[in-house]
């Protein structure tokens, strides 16, 4: 283990060993972090064939150099971040490798641009995965927005409970989809003959195919690349020794995804399979592989499953890069919270809830939100490859050279890739993409100028004069005597010089009646703390005690006024329901019309359970 993964990993992040269980191991690594990854060879070898057809049977001739190209960026793409994992074992990817090399304004781009590619993986793996299900039950199909909402429910409560638990879910769909998949590919690789005759027409008047359209296909295929980052960006979800680990699974991953790309490209030539509108590739291959059997609708089920659960990647890898923001105060530091389960609960709230909304707003519809996919992960993949770049040649270790030009080549590649995407899906909308990073960059910008301003308030970094002790006056709203008013009277006294406490009263006969009964208690009670009681003719309670608190503090005979505003905390949450929130009321009023200091106390009161 390295010195980084020791600091990462032990007592700096305060994980005890029933902690470590709730972290991930390789297979729960593949399962939690890779299905994205995984699942895009339902669509990104048919997004390679959509392309070249258009060039008709010499187009399709060419989906085997197409896919061997993308695989060659797979390879660079994995053992990279197979170095970005050992270089930076907190994660963060793209957002860390731009951070310590490329300056801090290029790292917000990169984690803008992964912030919107988890959120769009979201929406569209869901929605794919609704797709095959509407496929299958076609009166399903006006009911998909509900169904994308109730797997979206799902998905994120699982994730909620916590990220070992979603993983462990995620093992056995995820062995069923890889093992479905390579058994389409060996049984198709050694059938003596086609099963289907060449249905794609052939090419008219063109004497080759253009290179832009392999660029086209090249680009369009890559989106079976999506995910690839995820593992580097979760580092820390794993278990000791969580570089290992990683490391480890990220290899498992790329050679996993690039065999599964090679063998289905081989039997789209072999059975000569071309678009088709009511049937995908994968369906058409697996047809022609295994036959229109049960094993047929094994395949289709287990595709479908994991399309829905790609989604998982996201709620795996934007919460630790959102928690790493929010250490560099980019986010409010809400998002670096952990739950029991080593959640970080508001990042994959915020994830769902942003998936939600693209959802809705889509009506369920994949192809809506594909234009704006992939096109965030590739700017992500570029500027992680050119920051690794400048990492080798900082650091100039044993093979620096060779491992700077395999960065280079990779996001030289991936610059391709972004630029023909751009271009491609402009007109579809992928402007917004790019309009989407600037407005996220602006809000990590904004958050960031505000903590700054709050630790100069606070005076960060600067050693504090002596702490002095100072005249306090304590003033206890209260509207009885009873155990609440006893256990604030007695913080009260241990907190300041002087106590006293004040009611409010309104001058009608039930009220009158009500003053003197407590003024009666208070005499018997005799706590040697006086009770003024103030009156308001409008009925108010906050106005009456804001007047009085601008007198005392105008009689400038304290150094510091406090209010100590006492609060009931009854165990169960719907007893909590049937408080008055007074306290609430009373501290926005006094925090509105004085700059006096407020305390809010709750006591724990045991409530029988029988009267």
């Amino acid at each position: 283990m390295s010195a980084n993964e020791s600091h990462t990993s032990g007592g700096a992040d305060g994980v005890s060993a029933s902690g470590e269980r709730d972290r991930l191991t390789v297979p729960q690594g593949l399962a939690a972090l890779s299905l994205d990854a995984l699942a895009s060879v339902a669509y990104g070898p048919e997004a390679i064939v959509v392309v070249l057809a258009a060039a008709g049977s010499a187009g399709l001739g060419f989906t085997l150099p197409v896919t061997l190209a993308i695989v060659v960026l797979l390879a660079a793409l994995t053992f990279s971040y197979r170095q970005v994992i050992a270089a930076f074992p907190g994660g963060g990817g793209a957002y860390a490798v731009a951070g310590r090399h490329l300056g801090r304004r290029v790292s917000l781009v990169a984690a803008a641009s992964l912030v919107i590619d988890y959120v769009l993986n979201v929406a569209v793996s869901v929605s794919a995965g609704v797709a095959a299900l509407t496929s299958a039950f076609p009166s399903l199909y006006a009911d998909r927005v509900w169904l994308c909402v109730v797997v979206l429910a799902l998905i994120t409560g699982v994730n909620l409970y916590g990220v070992a638990e979603s993983a462990k879910v995620m093992i056995a769909p995820t062995v069923v989809f890889v093992v479905s998949v390579f058994a389409v590919i060996l049984i198709g690789l050694v059938r003596a003959h086609p099963a289907v005759a060449p249905t794609h027409p052939s090419a008219s008047g063109a004497s080759g195919v253009a290179v832009l359209l392999l660029l086209r296909a090249f680009a369009s295929g890559c989106s079976a690349l999506t995910g690839v980052e995820a593992i580097a960006n979760a580092v820390p979800t794993f278990r000791t020794p969580r570089v290992r680990r990683a490391q480890r699974t990220e290899i498992a991953l790329g050679a996993l995804l690039g065999a599964m790309l090679i063998g289905l490209s081989l039997l789209i030539g072999k059975f000569h399979v071309a678009p088709n509108g009511t049937k995908t590739v994968l369906a058409q291959l697996t047809d022609a592989a295994l036959g229109h059997n049960t094993a047929f609708y094994v395949v289709q089920f287990a595709t479908m499953v994991l399309l829905a659960l790609a989604a998982n990647t996201s709620f795996g890898g934007m919460p630790v890069l959102t928690s790493l923001l929010a250490r560099d105060n980019n986010l409010p530091h809400v998002f670096a919270l952990r739950a029991d389960r080593q959640v970080y609960r508001h990042g994959v709230v915020v994830l769902a809830a942003t998936a939600l909304v693209l959802l809705v707003a889509a009506q369920g519809d994949t192809q809506a939100l594909v234009p704006f996919f992939a096109i965030g992960v590739f700017i992500g993949f570029t500027i992680s490859q050119l920051g690794m770049v400048r990492h080798w040649r900082i650091e100039r270790g044993t093979g620096w050279r060779g491992r700077a030009l395999l960065n280079g080549l990779g996001a030289a590649l991936t610059a391709v890739a972004l630029t023909i995407e751009l271009v491609a899906k402009f007109t579809e909308g992928a402007w917004l993409v790019f309009l989407a990073v600037a407005v996220l960059v602006a809000l990590f910008e904004t958050v960031n100028a505000t903590y700054r301003r709050i630790g100069a308030g606070l005076h960060l970094g600067e050693v504090p004069q002596p702490p002095e002790q100072r005249r306090s006056l304590v003033i206890v709203p209260v509207g009885a005597v009873n155990l609440l008013t006893r256990e604030a009277i007695g913080a009260a006294l241990s907190l300041g010089d002087e106590v006293r406490a004040v009611t409010v009263v309104h001058p009608d006969d039930q009220d009158e009646t009500a003053s003197r009964l407590l003024a009666d208690a208070w005499r018997a009670w005799h706590p040697d703390v006086p009770l003024t009681v103030l009156t308001s003719r409008t009925r108010s309670l906050t106005r009456p005690v804001g007047d009085h608190l601008r007198a005392v503090v105008a009689e400038d005979t304290h150094d510091r006024v406090v209010v100590l505003i006492p609060e009931m905390h009854l165990p169960r949450p719907w007893q909590r329901l049937l408080q008055n929130q007074r306290g609430a009321v009373l501290d926005r009023a006094i925090r509105r019309y004085t700059d006096v200091v407020i305390c809010r106390l709750r006591f724990r009161i045991d409530v029988p359970s029988r009267p």
